[in-house]
Formats: C-alpha cells, structure tokens, sequence
C-alpha cells in the first residue's frame, strides 16, 4: 500500500506540474499560480479538499484538465473554488476539463457551496471544439441556477476571459476584475475586425477599466492580483451566510484504533475478504460522552456478508454499509434496504464502503430470488434522499457497484483508495466467460476449439480489463472525486459531512414498488 500511495503522489504531482516550463514564464510576468491564487483565497491554515486532480489522466491531455477544483474556507465560508490553469495551454478547456467544471458545480448545487470562480483561460480548445460547444452550455445555466437557489456566485478574473468564457463573469453575482490584465469580450480585436471591419484594442474593447467604468460588468476594480483576492474574501465576508444542516455534536473523541492501520488492511490479492469493522473503528468517532459506543451494529447475525450499523464521525450521525465478504447474497439484499429505510426514517446520511464482487448468481440463487432482492437494493439506494458518501476500498465489480451506490448513483461524494478496483467483473472472469463462448460458438459449427490460439486473445483481454479497472483510469475519466490515502479517509468524509450540513434535507418518505 505505501508503494501504491507514492505512485499516487507521483502521479498526482503532475497536476501540480502541468504547466511545466511555463510556470516560471508566468511568474516573471508577475502573475500567480492557479494554486497561489487558491492559498491566498483561503484562511489562513485552513484545509483545501481537492477534486479530481487526476482527470484526464490517461488522455491526450495534461493529468488535472488545466483546472484546479476543490473546497475550500473563505471568511469562514466553505466554498467551492474552480481556478483555470493558465500555464496549461492558457487555461484552454478541453473535453476533460469540461466535465470536471460540470461535476464541481453538480457538487456545489447539491451542498449549496458558494461558487468562486478564478479565471483566466483562452476559452475552449479548438481542435476538441466538438465535443465542448453543445454542452458546455451548461456551466452558464448552472451558475444562474445556482444564484436563483440564493446561493452565491462570485467571479475573479485575473486575465483573459474571452467568447464563452465571457459569460463566467456575465452569469455571475459578484465580478472582480483586475487592471491591466482582466479581457473579457465576446469576440477579441482580430474576430471583431473580421466580423464587422472595426479596429480597437483590448482595452477599450474588454478591459477591467472600460468594463468597471463604462459597461458595468464589473463589481470591483482591484490593482494587481492579490488585491483581488483580498476584494474576493471581502465580498465572501459580506454575503452572511449561514448553514442550516445538522449541528455535529461537540467535543467527539478520535478513534478507537490508529488509522496507521488501513495500510495494512487491503490483502494485496483482492479475493481475499477482510474485516471492513477494522477500517470502520479507525474511521469513526470513538466512544465518549452522547456516543457511549463507536459502532453500533444493525442486524450482525443477519447477512453476514454485509455490515452495516450506526456509528458518528467528527460529530456528525452516520449510517454505515460495508461489504464483509465480497459477494452479496439475497440476505444481504434484504438487510440493506432495510436498513437504507430506516436511515431515511431518521434523516441519517449513509456511508457505503465497497468491497464487492457482485451479487450471487447460480440455480440456487435465481430460484431463490436473488434478482428480486437485489432489485429491493438497488430501489432502495435510488430513491433514498439522504446524503451518501461511497469509498471503493477494494473491489466493485457488476451490479455490486451499483447496490453499493457507485458513481451512476450520484452519491454526494465518491472517492477511492489506490487499492480499488472496479469493472463488469474481474480480468480472469471476464477473459474465462469470452473464452467458454468462443468454445461454444466453434463447437456449435462442429469445428473444433483451439485452445492455444485463443490464449493470446484471452491474456490481451485479462490485461486490457486490469488495466482498466484501475483507479487512475477510471479518476481520470472524472468517475470519482479523488483517489485518496486511506489514512486520510475520515479528514475527507469529515469535510464532506461538513459540507452537506450546508442545506437541512430530508429523508424518503416513500418508495416505488418493491418486489416482494
């Protein structure tokens, strides 16, 4: 594990490096990083949660998409900041970087996180227009909607913003433009000579003093980059904002065993089970005064195969469902809607911590219902409405992925540990069931199967699925919110609890049909 934890940070660091040699191009202009400019932004000593720093990995594009997102406190506000990186291509947003900007504001949407957006980009890149033009749209609806559910937007623009990236500080509630460098327009000199034969220059066209001076669509005129940001943590002191979520409880005890130990938790073969209780007590609060013991266990002879019980983590109630054995049977099924109903009876948010291989499948199960309880799950986890937080520890193969509420269940937040693995199912399953098909296939034509020419097509398929299902890729596709070091998971999803205590919610008071 602390060999896939220094690969991580390997990987990791080329975020932080994206800009390469350009980094020291922009600061000789006297200009800031995308992450200076965060570290200011933020109170001083205050935790910055970032998210997806690997997106795009894996792709034709720098590892981070040219954008640094995550949470972060302002004036005592928790915020969500979208910086562009203006050393990576001149902040261009690429495909990747599109999505990454259209998850931070879903993330902000449903936590009812202010919004401020750092900008300095060239607009959309280009050669990749296609897949950018229809629908990055968005990402100007979501800001107006985002300030039609009061919840505020602010914008500081620190260089270019230019054609669509004009609309970042048009569809924003606060606008600050620094002087000298701030160019926001529609259409820059060249384009506007092209389209209707007038000259003009920056300046007059989108600068930060024509735009605070004439047009009006800046709020703010700030003299250099870090008076800006001080006018930015001014206007976030101002908006008297306050959270109306749950309260945690106060002065709640660390846990009761060294989170040291998730290192040593994960077997490196992931066939092998392991005790999800042991990553829970290094996880949740310890026993203490209002919570006299750690973890509560709900239905521990039941479905032993899945653990779930209620436990606090840094003072805030939890519900908890873990995988204990990988395979989810039919009482396994059945435990878990329940016990999803019942965290939405209580207004309880739910943390899933998968290690699954999918359900049960085989004569015995089908005849015993094993779709039909597994189905009970799944409705269950779709149409509960309390907050989830999900954690891939290991593996999250089929449906499992599902039931356990995997990305295409939109959790709140989803993070994975550098152990996790997810597919359709595991390389050797997927390579053996190609193969008895093929076997099938030749010997229903009365041909015999050749084993030995198939091999080199079943090992190409083992390793392109392990490859695959690899967190790096499956981060890189922006199918989590982060790859994380397990010993950091309860800061994470202390954070993220904190978060979702922005905005009260309720639980489902009703469900569609169950099959029974």
């Amino acid at each position: 594990m602390e060999e896939k934890i220094a690969a991580l940070h390997a990987e990791q660091a080329k975020a932080v490096e994206a800009g390469g040699k350009y980094v020291e191009r922009h600061r000789a202009r006297g200009k800031l990083t995308a992450r200076d400019r965060i570290e200011l932004l933020l109170d001083e000593d205050a935790a910055f949660l970032e998210l997806m720093p690997l997106a795009a990995w894996g792709s034709d594009f720098p590892v981070g998409a040219s954008l640094v997102t995550g949470i972060g406190v302002v004036e005592g506000v928790e915020c969500m900041v979208i910086a562009n990186d203006p050393t990576v291509k001149g902040g261009a947003l690429n495909p990747w970087s599109v999505k990454k900007n259209f998850r931070a504001l879903d993330i902000a949407r449903e936590n009812a996180l202010p919004v401020i957006n750092l900008t300095e980009s060239g607009g959309a890149d280009l050669p990749t227009q296609k897949e950018i033009f229809i629908p990055g749209g968005r990402g100007f609806r979501d800001l107006t909607r985002s300030s039609a559910a009061k919840v505020p937007t602010v914008s500081v623009v620190f260089g270019n913003s230019t054609a669509g990236g004009a609309y970042i500080p048009g569809m924003s509630d606060y606008v600050i433009m620094v002087a000298e460098q701030a160019k926001v327009f529609l259409a820059g000199p060249p384009l506007v000579k092209m389209a209707t034969g007038e000259e003009s220059d920056d300046e007059s066209l989108g600068g930060a003093e024509m735009h605070s001076r004439v047009s009006g669509s800046s709020d703010f005129l700030a003299v250099d980059e870090r008076d800006a940001i001080r006018l930015a943590r001014r206007t976030v002191a101002r908006l008297n904002w306050r959270k109306t979520g749950t309260v945690p409880a106060a002065g709640y005890a660390e846990p009761e065993l060294d989170p040291d130990g998730l290192l040593e938790l994960i077997p490196s073969d992931l066939k092998e089970p392991f005790d999800p209780r042991e990553a829970i007590a290094r996880i949740v609060d310890g026993p203490g005064p209002g919570n006299e013991v750690a973890f509560d266990e709900f239905k521990p002879l039941y479905g032993t195969a899945l653990c779930t019980g209620w436990a606090q983590l840094h003072g805030y109630p939890i519900g908890i469902i873990a995988n204990a054995r990988g395979v989810l049977m039919s009482q396994e099924a059945q435990k878990a809607a329940q016990f999803i109903q019942l965290a939405n009876q209580k207004d309880t948010p739910l943390l899933f911590l998968h290690n699954t291989t999918g359900y049960m499948v085989g004569k015995e199960y089908e005849q015993g219902g094993i779709i039909k309880h597994g189905a009970q799950m799944l409705n269950a986890v779709s149409n509960s409405s309390v907050p989830h937080l999900t954690v891939i520890m290991g593996a999250s193969y089929g449906a499992g992925n599902y039931g356990m509420n995997g990305r295409a269940y939109d959790p709140r937040f989803l993070f994975t540990w550098p152990s996790a693995k997810s597919a359709v199912m595991g390389p050797a399953q997927l390579a053996g069931v190609m193969e008895i098909v093929a076997r099938q296939s030749a010997e229903s034509k009365g041909r015999p199967f050749d084993a030995d020419a198939f091999a080199p097509t079943k090992q190409m398929v083992e390793q392109m699925v392990e490859e695959q299902s690899l967190p790096y890729v499956l981060s890189g596709m922006v199918y989590d919110d982060g790859v994380i070091d397990p010993r950091d998971t309860r800061t994470v999803l202390g954070i993220c609890l904190s978060v979702i205590a922005n905005r009260a919610f309720e639980g489902a008071r009703g469900y569609g049909v169950f099959r029974l």
